[in-house]
């Protein structure tokens, strides 16, 4: 581990840090499919399930790299195309998709996520960075940040450096002096150091560190996070 210096806000990834993010997109994809059921059952019957949504959204992904920031776009653009391949009227992707991000935004914390928040809120300006469509006013989370900073806003994903300076010009902190925490190794803490932050790995599944560039801190949970820094 790293030495952590003098901190003066932070910085925290969203998906798979404050919520487990794959069990509500599924449950996203499965209200969405549920939708197309009842007002369009051509792309329901042709994208028989929620799974076969979510490949046609990474097979729009693949054709669609100008999109990679923007999952709000992307997700929209997929569901576009299941309903124009299947000869429905592609309009309904706007109302369809309303359905996904609603449901996408009935997200369950980890246990340790909310007195986590609550600690840090106290202590530092909190800004959240995400790759994510997720808003922090419709998870409920907005009283605890002064910022949020997403990819579909930036115009870039993390781990561009971009994104990560963007958030300290957000809370009017320089890059070193930010403490950024999140989940996944590259995306958060390789990109994070490489805009010159200070970096906590969240590693609740005990996985080895698998880089060169190690994070300051490696903590099993937000829980030890506070533990740390109390």
């Amino acid at each position: 581990m790293l030495k952590l210096e003098r901190i003066k806000a932070v910085s925290l990834d969203l998906d798979d840090t404050l919520w487990p993010v794959w069990p509500t997109i599924t449950r996203a994809e499965q209200a969405l499919h549920e939708w197309l059921v009842i007002n369009a059952p051509p792309t329901a019957a042709l994208y028989a399930s929620p799974q076969a949504l979510r490949d046609i959204r990474d097979a729009v992904g693949r054709q669609r790299p100008d999109l990679a920031h923007d999952l709000t776009a992307l997700r929209r653009e997929s569901i576009r195309l299941a309903l124009s391949t299947a000869g429905d009227d592609p309009q309904l992707a706007g109302p369809a998709f309303e359905v996904f991000i609603a449901e996408r935004h009935n997200v369950s914390f980890f246990p340790d996520a909310l007195p986590a928040l609550q600690f840090l809120a106290a202590r530092y300006p909190l800004v959240s960075v995400t790759n994510g469509n997720a808003e922090l006013s419709r998870v409920g989370l907005a009283p605890f940040f002064v910022a949020s900073i997403a990819a579909l806003k930036i115009g870039v994903s993390k781990p561009h450096p971009r994104i990560f300076q963007a958030a300290a010009e957000a809370v009017g902190v320089q890059p070193h002096e930010v403490l950024h925490v999140g989940d996944d190794a590259v995306t958060d803490v390789l990109g994070a150091h490489e805009a010159g932050m200070q970096t906590v790995w969240i590693n609740r599944e005990g996985a080895a560190w698998p880089h060169a560039q190690r994070p300051h801190l490696e903590v099993a949970d937000l829980g030890g996070l506070v533990e740390v820094l109390a």
